[in-house]
């Protein structure tokens, strides 16, 4: 492993070098296998009927004409499933409210039973012989609804008097949560000399993977064996809560595969209905089940994203040094609780509000609520980015007030470069970082000091021109198990990887992360290629497959390198160690005397060597091998649970026109200055930043689901919900300052969610100093054309007299 910080190329593909992806042929033609490829002898197909209603009673269910219709082979309630003893949707994550009380659980069934408690709730489902033959039968299902009330907005279901979602849950409240020292706080504010104060809702997104779900069920009544193909991010992790809780299937019965996946951003990581519906509707009709998502049916059927609505107030001293920040959150769960749905707002999200600043008193509270829309999970950063717009907010308005520039306040109160390991108020310990030097990185890159003109050359052309600052800490690769299972995780998260020689000296690594898109299959590789000094092409990755993974937890929260890379380093180490056994006796040396280098055994001081090739065969060809003290075979397995998160950090720099007749907002330019720790494949991470860019600029400017007041998402479909597109981006800027990981064998720290996780508050920033000659505005996300086109019309030059003296 190189010990510089900086990423250095090895010349054979491995750590540092900027192979293209060995997955990307297959992708580019058209030779990916995806779920919905998939096709099984004698297979039929599911469709779903979904409540169109937000709310409402479930009464008599009528599948008469729709079981007399041409191909369909059954219909399938909820009643059906209980009746089978099929449990409901487990909840991953438990969390214990500010009193010491478990969170409020209500039952999540498969197919909902008594009750819908959102547009696109599955009521029922039907199997035929052809997808069309399932969607028209759906049509004939007849369904007493009793329309109830519905509430949308989570600040409303609070309201006394507001439809209660659950009877269980009052005040529709699935817990209220806090962290921090709230006295401590409170004495900050006593002695602050100059507070900020904002309010500000972060607006809730559909994912929009590229691959909309799908599921294929198939069982085999000989052996009792089960199979689900699906669009997962954790297979692995689906076998375990859909055997163990819902299916209630040994798990040594039921094998998942999640092969080529178009994209998740979380949205994949969870388990959903249709996965348990395929498998268990498989073994009722004898004939394996499959069902694919429409692109609108994703968008009543895909956990969505974020939806927080908060108060914050940050105290200062007369410098513009923090005190304390006091942070009120309510955040929106949806219809039900997804699987890690819970721990978004709370450990994800509270635990960053201290950011990269040494601000000494934090108290966060959290309310967490029930609503009628689709339920809300992790998504694209999973709560840092919630974090990261809430604290950079309120540190550019701090900026106003202690009447300082936005990059001077942040540098005032940056975490010293000498201060690591860094504990910070709520809860959680940085192990390095270096926030002033990624921050110059991105101004410098960026241009800060000629902006002030190319505002004034803008102004010229009738342009509102803006520059927006936002810095970034994240928490990846959660860890420790033992810790996560403190605070409620209801899984472990290590990972496992298994490196298999071959006796060609070729290499197959087996992993427990999951690729759908970021690349593993070149990255993964590469660190073989270093670690046992063979080229690159001679890896192969497998993942995905329940039935080939020793285990694994998936990939999500950009923990593949720093968890799963780091358990294929240990693998790597083990296979070292019992080649060198094997050199030891093949060179007639001493173990202890054997060094490997470069895919080199070496008797050290000599030019008496063997090739990891030649050590390899031997391993499996033993005809003169130490039998007694080493087993044949070169196969080593490790498992890592890590010792802490990874902590990414960066500095994001946004410059923006607005177009005071249009209120269209261009971004002009954009730079990420990120510090990822270790490089592995520069050209990888460059793209990772590139896409957590364009969907954090697509929060801020695009994208938002909106329902009306009685459920209905208005923006149901690409024609109303505006995803970002190629001319909505500029040529991004990136660069990377490198402060290595302290714990892990990599030094890595995770690039995944960054573009992200900086992109929404920098471009916000921006849009508000934009509007900065019209008066002190606040525009929360998405600052779409009409919003800012209003805004400017209310600020006119007859009423803002600082317009009219422009």
């Amino acid at each position: 492993m190189p010990d510089d910080a900086a990423a250095v190329a090895d010349g054979k593909g491995g750590i540092g070098a900027a192979v293209r992806r060995k997955e990307d042929f297959r992708f580019l033609t058209g030779q990916g296998h995806y779920t919905d490829d998939i096709n099984r002898p004698g297979q039929v197909f599911a469709y779903l009927l979904r409540s169109p209603h937000a709310h409402a009673t479930l009464g008599a269910i009528d599948a008469t004409e729709a079981l007399a219709a041409p191909g369909v082979i059954a219909v399938f309630t909820g009643a059906d499933l209980a009746a089978d003893g099929v449990g409901g949707l487990p909840c991953g994550w438990l969390i214990t409210d500010k009193h010491g009380k478990p969170m409020i659980e209500p039952p999540h069934p498969v197919l909902a039973q008594g009750k819908v408690r959102h547009v696109g709730d599955p009521v029922a489902v039907v199997i035929a012989e052809t997808r069309d033959q399932a969607k028209d039968a759906v049509e004939l299902i007849q369904v007493d609804y009793g329309v109830l009330p519905a509430v949308v907005e989570a600040v409303n279901a609070i309201q006394p008097g507001a439809p209660l979602v659950f009877d269980e849950a009052p005040g529709n409240t699935c817990y209220e949560w806090e962290i921090g020292d709230k006295a401590a706080v409170d004495a900050a504010f006593a002695q602050a000399k100059l507070v900020a104060k904002i309010d500000l809702v972060n607006n809730r997104l559909v994912p929009n993977a590229m691959e909309p779900r799908s599921a294929v069920g198939e069982y085999d009544a000989g052996s009792g064996d089960y199979t689900l193909y699906t669009t997962s991010q954790n297979p692995h992790v689906i076998r375990l809560l859909m055997g163990a809780f819902v299916l209630h299937l040994p798990e040594h019965k039921l094998k998942v595969v999640a092969p080529d996946v178009g994209g998740g951003f979380g949205s994949k990581i969870y388990h959903y209905a249709e996965e348990a519906i395929v498998t268990w509707a498989a073994a009722k009709v004898k004939r394996p089940v499959k069902w694919t998502a429409d692109r609108s049916e994703a968008f009543i059927s895909d956990a969505q994203g974020r939806d927080h609505a908060s108060h914050a107030e940050l105290a200062m001293d007369e410098n513009g040094k923090f005190l304390g920040l006091r942070v009120d959150t309510i955040a929106n769960l949806g219809g039900y609780l997804s699987t890690f749905a819970p721990a978004i707002p709370t450990i994800l999200y509270a635990t960053l509000l201290a950011g990269t600043y040494t601000t000494p008193a934090i108290h966060a509270a959290v309310r967490a609520v029930f609503t009628n829309t689709v339920p809300v999970d992790a998504y694209r950063g999973a709560g840092r980015p919630e974090a990261t717009y809430l604290l950079e907010r309120i540190v550019d308005v701090a900026a106003r007030v202690a009447k300082l520039p936005p990059e001077e306040i942040r540098r005032r109160n940056f975490i010293p470069k000498d201060a690591y390991p860094y504990q910070t108020p709520v809860a959680l310990q940085y192990d390095s970082g270096d926030y002033f030097t990624t921050l110059d990185m991105a101004l410098k890159a960026a241009d800060r000091a000629g902006f002030e003109a190319r505002r004034t050359e803008a102004a010229k052309r009738g342009k509102l021109r803006g520059m927006g600052i936002a810095t970034y800490i994240e928490a990846c690769g959660i860890a420790p198990s033992a810790v996560a299972g403190a605070l409620g995780a209801r899984a472990g998260l290590y990972e496992a990887a298994e490196v298999r020689v071959h006796p060609t000296g070729s290499v197959t690594l087996f992993t427990g992360t999951h690729s759908h898109g970021q690349g593993h299959e070149t990255t993964l590789a590469q660190l073989v290629a270093s670690g046992l000094g063979v080229p690159v092409d001679q890896v192969e990755v497998v993942h995905g497959d329940t039935s080939k993974i020793p285990f694994g937890m998936g990939t999500y929260g950009s923990r593949s390198l720093a968890v799963g890379g780091s358990a294929v380093m240990k693998a790597i180490d083990k296979v070292v160690a019992k080649g060198r056994k094997i050199a030891a006796h093949l060179l007639e040396a001493a173990e202890a005397d054997v060094e490997f280098k470069d895919g080199t055994y070496r008797v050290a001081g000599t030019d008496r060597t063997k090739s990891f090739g030649e050590i390899a065969f031997a391993a499996y060809v033993p005809h003169n091998y130490p039998i007694e003290t080493v087993e044949p075979g070169l196969d080593e397995t490790a498992f890592y649970d890590p010792k802490n998160f990874t902590y990414p950090s960066g500095a994001h720099v946004a410059e923006i026109e607005i177009d005071r007749d249009t209120g269209v907002v261009e971004v002009v330019n954009f730079t990420a200055a990120d510090d990822f720790g270790r490089i592995v494949n520069p050209m990888i991470v460059e793209g990772q930043v590139h896409g957590g860019l364009a969907q954090g600029i697509g929060q801020a400017l695009y994208e938002g689901a909106v329902y009306d007041k009685d459920g209905q998402l208005l923006t149901g479909s690409f024609m109303d919900y505006c995803m970002p597109r190629a001319d909505n981006l500029p040529l991004f800027q990136v660069a990377t300052n490198v402060t290595l990981c302290t714990h892990n064998p990599l030094g890595v720290k995770g690039c995944g969610e960054a573009g992200a996780i900086g992109a929404p508050a920098a471009i916000m920033n921006a849009v508000i100093d934009a509007l900065s000659p019209l008066g002190d505005i606040h525009v929360d996300m998405p600052a779409t054309a009409e919003k800012l086109w209003h805004i400017i019309q209310s600020h006119s030059p007859a009423t803002s007299p600082s317009l009219a003296a422009e």
